[in-house]
This record gives structure tokens, sequence and C-alpha cells, in this order.
């Protein structure tokens, strides 16, 4: 009997083979244990960050797994990797040597669930730091036409809480990571529990340039009902750090190859969120690859930078003390024009389990954050208000709170000209110091000390100081507390300046963003703090 093919049954035979095909390439897969796509290929010093490895991605496949190997596996050569599809971004493991996997409703940690969308995908691999031996990459590639990893049911959508509806100052921690940093190994729940029993009231939570961890929040915010996790980022790239406070979408890090600077601060805004340049001056060579700030600022920099982090746990170069380098980084950028706010984060990997050498366990150090409730909408504001305390050893340091009289605009004192000579008026600061009886408080005005420390003898304490403007322009007052002569706390700035005319105003009041930087890069900021002598 002869077989007669029509063209019906034609495409049932071709999606039958198709089907066949498939079934057949996924059980000699699995029996072998080899890989569906294997691309090899040595890394080439041309000056570039990183190198796109494109695949294809037929369809009806439901996971992608990528495995990756380096050559030479010296400790000397570093290569960061992480994984496009059609679509854009799917995550960042950095340097760890886990493979990546993706389907539809899980993902291996760093990375992120979604459909498996046919096309060219890529294969980001970053230069972290290539040693002097030729340095080569092989990835394995398994496309499976079945999920093998099982349904998460601890990803759920952000949805931002309000823990308390007091207008107080909240204590936390800016700069944290959790199992979605490549380098980190801590759980949300061990995070949330230590960092309450320090006497934190938030943590953001800012993993290597991923957003994964973005939708475990929601899951673990419920069983810590008085500590409130915050998405963040930390936007690390090859010449300096910086934290995303508020970010919850993915933030393209390839400055130079995909995106720029600006167009990076940019993203972070669009969502809402705040810029924080960290550990500026932190450079531990290998230890830490690109820690310290090295890429030159936008010419509008100073309103893109919207903090600094001037105390990080774990790298202080002196014992219990502000690092002197981050804090004249940061009064450069302010001299600038800048109104960043000084904040601190313990940059904590291991939920309060690091070890003692470069330890660095949340909390320590602590920013707390005057904010008119427990959220995260709340917390941002009261940094873009400077109203920012950074404690260095956590939250048992003395408490200082800066008050004005004018009270302030945001972060500026606008002083009236009581007799329109355009040189009267003046301001009266006042600081107001908890647990700091045998410490001294100084004024500095201008990020220079104005006058000599007092000390303080009594609890509370109450330091006050009578101001004037400047005839044109602003000047910013701050407080530090000092312990043996070092800074132990350090408030945020308030400005002075004087009041202008409705009409010339221009909405200025309570704007925060002060002058333009004109083309002030950072190699200049750093050869200018190796020449200041503040004390």
């Amino acid at each position: 009997m002869g077989l007669t093919i029509t063209k019906t049954n034609t495409d049932q035979v071709r999606r039958l083979a198709f089907v066949c095909a498939v079934l057949l390439l996924s059980a000699s897969a699995v029996a072998q244990g080899g890989p569906d796509v294997v691309l090899e290929d040595v890394i080439v010093d041309d000056g570039a960050d990183f190198v796109l490895v494109p695949f294809e991605v037929p369809t009806g496949i439901a996971e992608v797994e990528v495995r990756h190997e380096v050559t030479p596996d010296d400790g000397d050569t570093v290569l960061d990797f992480g994984l496009d599809d059609p679509d854009g971004f799917r995550g960042w493991g950095g340097g760890n040597n886990e493979a990546a996997i993706v389907a539809e409703t899980d993902a291996s940690r760093s990375y992120l669930p979604g459909p498996i969308g046919a096309g060219t995908w890529n294969v980001v691999v970053g230069k972290a730091r290539l040693g002097g031996a030729t340095t080569s990459y092989r990835l394995e590639i398994f496309l499976r036409p079945e999920q093998t990893l099982s349904s998460s049911t601890t990803r759920v959508p952000y949805v931002s809480a309000t823990l308390n509806t007091a207008p107080r100052f909240y204590a936390g921690d800016l700069h944290t990571h959790s199992r979605d940093s490549g380098d980190a190994s801590a759980d949300l729940d061990e995070m949330a529990t230590f960092a309450r029993a320090k006497g934190l009231d938030f943590v953001v939570v800012t993993d290597h340039n991923t957003n994964a961890q973005v939708a475990h929040l929601s899951e673990v915010q419920p069983r810590h009902p008085d500590l409130l996790l915050v998405p963040g980022v930390e936007f690390t790239t090859y010449q300096g750090h910086a934290g995303g406070f508020g970010v919850v979408d993915a933030v393209d890090h390839r400055v130079g190859f995909s995106t720029t600077l600006e167009e990076a601060i940019a993203a972070v805004h669009a969502q809402g969120g705040l810029f924080s340049i960290n550990h500026p001056v932190l450079d531990l060579g290998d230890v830490c690859i690109g820690c310290a700030w090295t890429q030159e600022l936008p010419d509008d920099g100073v309103e893109g930078v919207d903090a600094v982090e001037v105390a990080t746990g774990g790298y202080r170069q002196s014992g219990f003390i502000f690092n002197d380098e981050a804090r004249d980084f940061w009064d450069i950028l302010l001299d600038g024009g800048s109104h960043a706010a000084p904040v601190g984060g313990s940059d904590d990997h291991r939920a309060g389990l690091d070890p003692p050498a470069f330890g660095s366990p949340i909390g320590d150090p602590t920013t707390l954050i005057f904010a008119t409730s427990l959220s995260a909408e709340a917390l941002l504001e009261g940094i873009r208000q400077n109203r920012t305390v950074v404690k260095l050893q956590g939250p048992d340091d003395p408490m200082v709170v800066l008050d004005t009289s004018p009270p302030r605009s945001g972060d500026t004192v606008f002083v009236v000209d009581v007799d329109g000579t355009g040189t009267s008026g003046a301001a009266v600061l006042t600081a107001t110091v908890e647990g700091g009886v045998g410490r001294q408080l100084q004024w500095l005005k201008e990020g220079r000390p104005e006058g000599t420390a007092v000390d303080i003898d009594v609890d509370p304490f109450t330091s006050v100081l009578d101001v004037t403007p400047p005839d044109a322009g602003e000047e910013r007052y701050r407080v530090e507390i000092l312990e043996d002569g070092a800074p132990r706390v350090i408030t945020g700035h308030v400005w002075l300046r004087r009041e202008a005319p409705a009409e010339s105003c221009g909405g200025c009041a309570g704007d925060g963003t002060g002058g333009g930087l004109s083309a002030l890069g950072v190699l200049a900021i750093l050869l200018h703090i190796r020449r200041r002598r503040r004390r």
C-alpha cells in the first residue's frame, strides 16, 4: 500500500519531526551531559570593557542555561558574566562561577525569570581584570524545551510599604547586599532580622548591577513589620561604584559601551531614585575592582549626584574614624555647587557575619534620615533635603539635630532682608546633641572649622551659632561630633542665602540644586584632595 502525503499531513509530519528532533536533542543532552551550543574565544585587551557573545534561541525553548569557564584560572584574571535576551537585560552574575539559568517562572540568583523569546541572545562578558597570560572563555549553552527549575513562590511584584507614619529620624543602612549579588551570600530574612536587632528601621538592598532581588522584597516584608526593605542597586563599574536608592528597574552599567554616565544617572532619576557615589576614594587595588571613583562626572554632575558615601563599613584606614579623603571628595564636590547629602553604608555581604579584618556588618555605619514616614518615598525625600546624620559606629553613637530659624525650605534657609539694604538679616542655627558627653562639637562652614570645638559636658547639649548669609550666592554649614579630634558623627548641610525677590527667584526655594559644575572632573578633585589641608 502506498502512502499519499497531502499538504495537511505534510505540515503535521514537519511538526512531528520538529518535536521528535527537540526531544531527541534533549534526551541526547541529558544522556551525554552535553551542551547544545559551545562558544569559545580569546579576550582581546582592546580598550573596551565588555564583549557581547551572541547565540540563537529557537522557538519552543522553555529554559536557557549558560555555563562558563575562564582560562587561565589563576586568580589574576577576572571576567564578569551577564545575560541579555532579545528585549534586553536578563541578569548579571558578575565574577561568580555559577551557571546562569533563566526560565519563565524562575531563575538562578542574580537573574530574572520571564518568557524565553526566540531570537538572538547575548552573553555579556566584562573584562574586570586581565592577567599577563592570554585570556580565553568557553561558554556551554543548554536550550531546554522543558523547565527544570521549580516555579518560584518567593517572587512577587514589588509594592512600596509604609511601616510608620510619624515624622522623625529613622535609622538605617543605605548599602547592603543580598545573595542576588554574585559575591554575596546574605538571605533577606537574615538581613532584616540582624538589622532590626541592631536597632535599625530600614535597609536599602543594593545588589550589584541587578534588580533580581526586588521581586523578593514584598514577599519578605510582611515577616518584618518593623524593618523596611527598600529597593536599590549598586551601579558597579570598573571606574567607580554608586548607589541607586529606590531603583526597581535595571540600570545599564556598561558605561562607554552601551550607555553613558549621564544616561545612567538619568535612568536612576527617571524611577524617582537617587544617585549616590559609594566609597569614592577607596583604592584597594585588586581586592575591590573599581571601588575608587575615577569616572569623569558630567558637566551637570553637581545636579546628578544626590549623595556621597562619606563612611563605608570595613574600610577604615585609621581605626574608627571617617575617611578624611572621602569627606574631602564630598566637600570639593560641594564647593563646585553640589548639594549632595552625606550618607553611610556598611557594604555588608553576609548579613552581619563578615570577618573582622574587613568586617562590615549592617548598621556599621548608620545613616539617620528625617522623614515624614517610614516609607521608601519619604526616606528619599529626606535625603534630597539633606536631613541626614551619619553615625560611624552604629545607631548608639551620639545624635545631633541641626535646627534653623528661620525654618529651612528644603535644605536652604532664606534670610529676609529686613531693611532693604541687601546686607541685613541673620539666621540662628541650633545643634542639639544627645549622648555626646565627653566628646566635642565642631561647627563647619564651607567644609572648614568655624571657631574652635567645644566640649560636650551635659546631656542634652545645645550649641547656637548666629550667622549671616553672603551678599550673593550661598554658604553651607554642618556639625560634626568629634572623638579624640576625629569625626564620629556628621550632619547634612543647611545652606544660607538672602531671600530673593519673588519675581527673580525662579522657584529657587528648596530646589537644592546649586550652581553648575562647569566641567569639574574627578581627576581634578583627587588632585585637590591631596593638596587640601583642613585641620
